[in-house]
């Protein structure tokens, strides 16, 4: 059984099949989120500094950490990031670009072993990215899609995971150290994205050994209620092979579908986390100040 181990300066996080189910934040990206790129790019990073701060207070096992920002030296910003990010939590990080400098400039300054988002099936996109991954002794995530695009036949997009897999050990890449993203497609646009997904998780998990990842919200993209979409696709999702996704971990509907599944899985030993997030009272709600409810709802407004 694949177990994929990151780790900040102080902490390890374990993703796996016998694992919880690791939640990814994925908060920290200025990508349709202007705001916060004029920001990034003007060196304030007092709302960066909010959104790691609330990932973690609402149960992020790692962050993801991004700076692609039109124009601007992300090689410079996403170092810069990643270095107050970790002054500021002791998660892991997952370093986010599609520049390859970017991603150096990253693995440089990291403290601990990241894992790296990302790599596809490119050939050229292999040979610049996993000689990085083995000099920094990092994880990274498989993208499954290569020159050809984005098949829509999900024994295709196995094949480029496996290609990935096998070339990450040419360069002495151990599997335990790739976390494939098979691809999560809209079912609005593609009515058999669920199961095709579902089918390829199954194989990652029994055929290559390998951990997965995915965007949770692109499932829902386009459609309404996409938090209840998102959160009975997370919990099926992990009962067929899934063992980690990038999501925003204030919105309590995903989270509550990933702590579900957990318990139906024999992950969550004892309903130990289940019955501390939804029964025990805090000690704030017993003295009559806010509650965890009041504590969700300040999330969920800061979130949207």
């Amino acid at each position: 059984m694949a177990h994929t181990v990151v780790t900040s300066h102080k902490k390890k996080v374990v993703i796996g099949n016998d694992q919880p189910f690791c939640i990814i934040g994925e908060r920290i990206n200025p990508t349709g989120r202007k705001k916060l790129a004029a920001e990034m790019a003007d060196g304030d990073f007092s709302t960066v500094e909010r959104d790691v701060i609330a990932q973690v207070q609402a149960g992020a096992h790692m962050l993801d950490v991004n700076a692609g920002i039109p124009l601007a030296d992300e090689p410079a910003i996403l170092a810069k990031t990643i270095q107050l990010v970790q002054q500021l939590t002791d998660v892991p990080l997952s370093i986010d670009s599609s520049i390859v400098e970017a991603l150096e400039r990253g693995l440089e300054v990291y403290q601990g072993k990241p894992l790296v988002n990302s790599v596809t099936g490119e050939d050229e996109r292999l040979e610049q990215v996993l000689p990085l991954i083995k000099k920094y002794n990092a994880a990274v995530v498989a993208i499954s899609n290569d020159e050809t695009g984005i098949s829509e036949d999900p024994n295709v997009r196995f094949e480029v995971a496996k290609k990935i897999v096998e070339r990450a050990q040419d360069h002495g890449i151990p599997k335990d150290d790739i976390v494939v993203d098979p691809l999560v497609m809209p079912i609005g646009a593609l009515g058999q994205a669920g199961r095709q997904v579902f089918h390829i998780l199954n194989r990652l998990r029994d055929e290559l050994d390998v951990n997965s990842t995915c965007g949770a919200s692109n499932v829902s993209f386009g459609l309404p209620n996409r938090h209840g979409l998102n959160a009975a696709f997370l919990a099926m999702a992990s009962s067929n092979g899934m063992t980690s996704a990038i999501l925003n971990p204030l919105h309590e509907p995903e989270v509550q579908g990933i702590l579900a599944a957990d318990v139906l899985m024999g992950t969550d030993k004892d309903c130990l986390r289940w019955i501390k997030r939804y029964r025990e009272p805090s000690q704030a709600e017993a003295a009559g100040g806010e509650g965890r409810e009041d504590r969700r709802e300040r999330r969920r407004r800061r979130a949207s």
